[in-house]
């Protein structure tokens, strides 16, 4: 059975980690298998404080063995602080199930409402969460949810939209943006979670889909946040485009 948040808070059993503490360990855990990690720049830029602050932070995450700090290099979670921020993840994703699925709050409303709420609910709202949800295993964006016991298989399966090769055929798995206008903008061209699409072609400044019956253009920097299942086989034949692509900022 796992622990709590303050149960797990540490070698030396501390009580007393406050929200930001838990915010910290959570975007470390978050930065895990970004290019450069979690380094004091970043995760600065991500909380919106100075690096000043964010190095002042590692050091009492450090004192309470929850980081592990290294000179110019990124700093690393312990086991301890790793299974704080697991757990803080999945409180957060089956809140976002729950307002979503319960409560009628838009997918581009539900991360603000679940950041307030993952510090403070119990581990057996948690647990009546999951039941009355039938244990989700992803989020609205498609985020996969830890396991009661805080397991968390990574999406290695998965490829980036804008790194797909033309006649590339798949079904859009994972939105990893929060931000509301390109959540709304994914959702108005109908790319949500479980859309398939297919790669009409391939341009500098994004990638040019097929998406029931549609073909639009979709810009590079927001095929970086879609993620797909790519399909085995043979892409079906490519309609011949009349003009010019519809881009996603307009029609």
């Amino acid at each position: 059975m796992k622990q709590g948040l303050v149960e797990n808070a540490g070698d030396k059993g501390s009580s007393s980690l406050s929200h930001s503490q838990q915010d910290y360990l959570k975007q470390i855990f978050l930065l895990d298998h970004a290019p450069r990690g979690a380094t004091t720049q970043i995760l600065a830029d991500r909380i919106g404080v100075r690096p000043a602050s964010v190095t002042g932070m590692l050091k009492k995450l450090a004192e309470e063995g929850l980081v592990e700090r290294a000179p110019y290099r990124a700093v690393r979670l312990t086991e301890s602080g790793r299974r704080i921020a697991v757990e803080l993840v999945r409180h957060h994703r089956l809140l976002e199930v729950f307002l979503f699925r319960m409560l009628g709050y838009r997918w581009d409303e539900v991360h603000e409402e679940a950041e307030a709420l993952e510090h403070v609910i119990s581990e057996r709202f948690e647990q009546r969460v999951a039941e009355l949800l039938s244990h989700p295993e992803r989020d609205p964006h498609g985020d996969p949810i830890p396991t009661s016991e805080l397991a968390l298989e990574e999406d290695r399966h998965l490829a980036p939209l804008a790194r797909l090769a033309r006649g590339s055929r798949g079904t859009i798995c994972r939105v990893t943006l929060q931000d509301q206008d390109a959540l709304n903008l994914v959702e108005k061209l109908g790319l949500l979670p479980g859309t398939e699409i297919e790669v009409a072609d391939t341009h500098p400044d994004g990638v040019s889909l097929l998406v029931a019956g549609s073909r639009f253009l979709v810009p590079t920097l927001l095929a970086l946040h879609l993620l797909v299942v790519i399909v085995p086989g043979p892409a079906s034949p490519h309609p011949k485009p009349r003009g010019r692509d519809r881009t996603a900022g307009g029609r």
